[in-house]
C-alpha cells in the first residue's frame, strides 16, 4: 500500500496510530526484533478478561470486509476470520497459518487451482454454521460496485473476475466452486503462488447469503466469525466489541481473544491522545498501540518509564524519491543514475526523525521483513551522497527544471522537498517544488503526468514480494489511480514478475524476487531513501504490544491486559 494508504489504515482501522517519523510492511522475512525501544509487554501472558481500549482520530471505523484494506493483524480481524490468517511473534517471521480452513490451501494445475477445506463446527455469533457457500458469497459481494475500495488482488486473479459485478442480481462467479458445505475451490487465470496470503484478506470473510447484501449494515455490524462481535456503535464517539460466544480458541492460531471487551474511542486529537498515553491515567492504562507524535518524543527520550512502554518497528515501508521516467528530463538512464548519487539520504532521514524513529538508510526496493529481501547496494555512496559521481554521470546532459510535487499536509515533506531541491542544485539541476493537499497530490502522481519528482513510499499488503514490487513497477499499474508513479515500463520486468509469482518453491521464489529487485533498480525508476519506522506507545497494563517483522504496527489480535 502507498504511504498515504498505510497512514489512513493505521489511523482508522488499527488503533488510531500515527506514523511518527515517516512522511506520512511473510514467512520469508527477516527475523529482527520488533521491539527497538524496549517492546514492553511483548512476552508477558495476557489475562483473560478486562476491557482493552483502542483509539482513533477518525470519527468512523469501517468493518465491512468487502470494502476493507486492513492487513492481517488489524482490527477487522477481531470480528471476522478468513480461510487463512497471519501468526506473528516478537522476534520471528510473520507466518501464514490456517484460519477457518484446515490448511493454507492446496494448489493443483500448476498453481492455477486452489482448494480449501473448512474446519468442522465453526459458527457465527448467532450459532449458525459457517459454510463454504458463505465464503463464496462474501468474496462475490466484494465485486459489487457499491462495495469498492477493499484489497482486490483476487479480482484480477479469479477467472471471470474482471467483468463480474457481484451477486446482487443472482449472478455468481463460476471460478469459485463449492461442491459441498466444507469445500471451496478457486480457479485462477494464471499460477499464483501467493494465493494463500490473498485468502487471508478481509474479502474472504464468510457472509451468509441468506442475510442478503448487508449494504450499508455490515459497515458497522458485519457477521461475526472471530472472537468478537459489535455490541454498540456510536458514530464519532465509540464502538464496543463483546465476545462471540461461539468462537473456538482451539481452532484459531492467530488470535488470543483474551479481553472480555474491546472499546474504540473515536474522533480524538492525535497530540492530545499521545499526551494522555504519556500520563498513563485511568482507562488509558489499558490503552493499546497509540501512535507516537513528534510532540512527545522528548518525553520518551527523557523518561525511562515512558520509553519502556514505547515500541518501534524494526523496518517498514520502503520510502523513495520517484523519478518519472516518461518525462523529458528523466528519460535518460544516466540522468536517473546520477540522481542516485546526488541525493543526501541522511538529510531526509534526519528530517523524518533520525535512525531510531525514521528508519535505516535504504538501498533496495524490497524492505526487510518481506519475501525476497536481500541486502545489496548498486549505487555505493556515503549516506550524504556523492556529488562528484553524480556530476560525472550527468556529463553534458541538459536537464530542464524538474517539478517536485509533495503532500503539504505533512510538515516533514516540505522540509524534505527543500532538501532534495538543494541536493540537485549542487549537481546543476534546478527543481521547482509544488505543495499540494493530500487528495490533489494523490491525483497528480497516480492519474496525471504533470510532475517529474515525488517523495513517496510503499508498504506491501502482505509480506510477499509480489505485493511489494508489482503495484509499484508493473506497467499495467500506470495511471488510473494505481501506484506505478515512476511510469516505469519494461516488458522484461513484467514477464519476470509473472514468472516469479508462479514459483511455489520458497527458495527459488526468494532468489527470483531478489534478482528482480536488482533488475528494476538497475534502471533507476526511484531512489531508495530509507525503510521507515513506526513507533507506538501503550498503557502500562497492556501486554502483547510488540511489532513483528511485518507489518510495522502492533498485532491487535494478540493484545490483552496484565491484570
Amino acid at each position: 500500500m502507498s504511504r498515504r494508504r498505510a497512514s489512513l489504515i493505521a489511523v482508522t482501522a488499527l488503533t488510531g496510530s500515527l506514523v511518527l517519523a515517516s512522511c506520512n510492511a511473510n514467512s520469508h522475512g527477516s527475523s529482527s526484533s520488533g521491539s527497538a525501544s524496549g517492546g514492553h509487554g511483548a512476552t508477558a501472558t495476557a489475562k483473560k478478561g478486562g476491557t482493552l481500549y483502542e483509539y482513533s482520530s477518525s470519527k468512523e471505523i469501517h468493518f465491512d470486509p468487502a470494502k476493507s484494506q486492513n492487513l492481517g493483524t488489524s482490527s477487522i480481524h477481531l470480528i471476522v476470520r478468513g480461510l487463512t490468517s497471519w501468526q506473528t511473534s516478537p522476534t520471528g517471521d510473520t507466518k501464514l497459518v490456517p484460519d477457518l480452513a484446515t490448511t493454507t490451501g492446496k494448489p493443483s494445475d500448476g498453481g492455477k487451482t486452489w482448494t480449501f477445506t473448512l474446519k468442522k463446527g465453526q459458527e457465527y455469533a448467532d450459532g449458525s454454521p459457517i459454510t463454504a457457500q458463505d465464503i463464496k458469497f462474501g468474496i462475490e459481494r466484494s465485486f459489487d460496485p457499491q462495495l469498492q475500495g477493499g484489497l482486490s488482488y483476487h479480482k484480477a486473479l479469479l477467472v471471470g473476475g474482471e467483468k463480474y459485478q457481484g451477486p446482487a442480481k443472482g449472478k455468481h462467479l463460476a471460478s469459485i466452486e463449492t461442491p459441498d458445505k466444507s469445500t471451496i475451490v478457486f480457479h485462477l487465470v494464471r499460477p499464483f503462488a501467493d494465493w494463500g496470503w490473498v485468502a487471508s484478506m478481509p474479502a474472504f470473510a464468510p457472509v451468509p447469503a441468506k442475510s442478503g447484501m448487508g449494504i450499508p449494515k455490515y459497515d458497522h455490524t458485519p457477521p461475526s466469525s472471530g472472537p468478537y462481535q459489535v455490541a454498540s456503535y456510536k458514530v464519532g464517539s465509540n464502538v464496543t466489541l463483546k465476545r462471540n460466544p461461539h468462537w473456538q480458541k482451539s481452532s484459531d492460531e492467530a488470535r488470543s481473544g483474551a479481553p472480555e471487551k474491546v472499546v474504540y474511542e473515536m474522533g480524538l486529537d492525535p497530540d492530545t491522545l499521545a499526551q494522555r498515553m504519556v500520563d498513563d491515567q485511568g482507562n488509558d492504562k489499558n490503552g493499546a498501540g497509540v501512535g507516537v507524535t513528534a510532540a512527545i518524543v522528548p518525553k520518551i527520550n527523557s523518561d525511562p518509564s515512558v520509553k519502556a512502554r514505547t515500541t518501534v518497528s524494526p523496518s517498514g515501508a520502503a520510502e523513495f524519491l520517484v523519478l518519472n521516467t516518461s518525462r523529458p528530463g528523466l528519460k535518460d538512464l544516466k540522468v536517473r543514475k546520477a540522481l542516485q548519487y546526488a541525493i543526501n539520504k541522511k538529510s531526509l532521514q534526519t528530517i523524518a526523525g533520525g535512525p531510531t524513529y525514521a528508519g535505516s538508510i535504504a538501498t533496495t526496493l524490497i524492505p526487510p521483513g518481506v519475501q525476497g529481501y536481500q541486502k545489496y547496494d548498486l549505487y555505493k555512496a556515503p549516506a550524504t551522497g556523492d556529488v562528484a559521481k553524480a556530476k560525472k554521470l550527468l556529463g553534458n546532459a541538459k536537464v530542464p527544471t524538474l517539478n517536485l510535487v509533495y503532500d503539504s499536509t505533512t510538515p516533514e515533506l516540505a522540509k524534505q522537498a527543500a532538501s532534495v531541491k538543494a541536493d540537485l542544485k549542487k549537481v546543476g539541476i534546478n527543481v521547482k517544488t509544488t505543495p499540494q493537499d493530500s487528495d490533489t497530490w494523490y491525483a497528480t502522481v497516480s492519474q496525471s503526468n504533470n510532475f517529474d519528482l515525488a517523495i513517496s513510499g510503499w508498504q506491501a499488503d502482505y509480506p510477499g514480494a509480489y505485493a511489494q514490487l508489482q503495484p509499484v513497477f508493473a506497467s499495467n499499474q500506470i495511471g488510473g489511480g494505481n501506484f506505478n508513479l515512476s511510469k516505469f515500463k519494461d516488458p522484461a520486468v513484467d514477464a519476470a514478475i509473472n514468472k516469479a509469482t508462479s514459483l511455489t518453491d520458497p527458495a527459488k521464489a526468494d532468489a527470483a524476487w531478489a534478482a528482480l529487485d536488482k533488475q528494476i533498480l538497475q534502471q533507476a525508476p526511484v531512489v531508495p531513501l530509507y525503510y521507515s519506522h513506526q513507533a507506538y506507545l501503550n498503557g502500562s497494563n497492556v501486554t502483547g504490544t510488540y511489532i513483528p517483522t511485518f507489518p510495522t504496527y502492533p498485532n491487535v489480535l494478540v493484545q490483552g491486559l496484565k491484570k
